[in-house]
């Protein structure tokens, strides 16, 4: 087996992690108060700042392909440790990302349209 060669136990168990992160309860993601709950438990909960994961989610994004681009240039340079299906893996990773966040993007700015579309 090649050093350094990403395993796919190990991207899928990072897929994972990432999202118990996202769906555990003090993970951030804002929660809402349930009916005749308590007003200042439902104050309590912390609330994810909207633009704050839109950040991160940009700069994840551009760091994956930022990463996949120092990959192939060494693989390109002929550096030892860096194969070819290490360099695909990265490329991928970084191209499904990068088409995840477009899609969030449009569908961003087609609620945007509808909501503004609105009869007041």
């Amino acid at each position: 087996m090649i050093s350094g060669r990403p395993d796919i136990n190990q991207v899928l168990s990072q897929m994972r992690d990432l999202r118990s992160q996202v769906q555990a309860p003090g993970s951030g993601v804002a929660e809402v108060a349930q009916p005749g709950g308590n007003a200042d438990a439902a104050q309590a909960v912390e609330r994810a700042d909207f633009a704050e994961m839109l950040k991160n989610a940009v700069d994840n994004v551009n760091s994956l392909q930022q990463e996949a681009s120092q990959l192939a240039q060494s693989y390109e340079r002929g550096d030892e440790g860096v194969d070819l299906p290490q360099v695909m893996i990265g490329l991928q990773k970084s191209s499904v990302s990068f088409e995840a966040m477009t899609q969030v993007r449009n569908k961003l700015v087609d609620a945007y349209e509808k909501i503004m579309n609105m009869p007041i």
